[in-house]
């Protein structure tokens, strides 16, 4: 298991394996004062058992000037995550075989045709709609400045010590209030590099 700085609890995925009703989304964002322009990210999954009405995983990106791109993983043996640590991530074009999980980023680049990955540290992914040709492509490194709470101790969960009690688990966690990005998102053939982008 990878360790990440600035790591709040309940960071890891809470599926507890169980055919009840489940649902999980997760939430990233760029923002570049610079080009007066934020990407939002945002991934989910639901009723990851499978065989269920509507059992499947979506990655959606709000871009540019607004524009949007929604693709959705309807294989929920391709989607990935890990309990203890924010990790995860969706297969969807690729002729890799064998078990899902995180890939070095050139392999992810070279064997991924659809899908993402994304850690507290890093975040890659590749979309396509084939009704509109539109597309984006990413890479990028967040180095964590705030997970939430004091940054030089350990950190806090959201809603406090209530949270460790599964009845009072709240319905979002922030996992890092803020961070530093590094790397480029290419959308619809404009690429956009950055370098301590504010990210979260």
């Amino acid at each position: 298991m990878r360790e990440y700085p600035k790591q709040t609890p309940h960071s890891g995925y809470h599926w507890d394996g169980s055919d009840r009703r489940f649902f999980e989304g997760w939430y990233y964002r760029v923002t570049l004062p610079e080009k007066k322009q934020t990407f939002a990210f945002m991934y989910s999954i639901e009723d990851p058992i499978g065989g269920q009405p509507y059992s499947g995983g979506g990655a959606q990106i709000l871009g540019p000037n607004d524009e949007y791109l929604c693709r959705t993983f309807p294989d929920v043996k391709k989607f990935w995550a890990t309990p203890e640590v924010l990790e995860l991530g969706h297969w969807g074009e690729t002729n890799l075989q064998g078990p899902v999980g995180y890939l070095d980023p050139q392999v992810f680049q070279d064997k991924i045709q659809q899908g993402y990955q994304a850690t507290a540290t890093w975040h890659q992914g590749i979309l396509f709609d084939p009704g509109n040709n539109n597309y984006c492509r990413w890479q990028y490194q967040t180095e964590p400045i705030y997970g939430w709470g004091n940054p030089d101790v350990q950190q806090q969960s959201t809603a406090g010590w209530l949270s460790f009690l599964p009845i009072f688990e709240p319905g979002w966690q922030i996992l890092m209030a803020h961070g530093l990005a590094t790397g480029w998102i290419e959308w619809n053939g404009n690429t956009y590099k950055f370098t301590n982008a504010p990210a979260y």
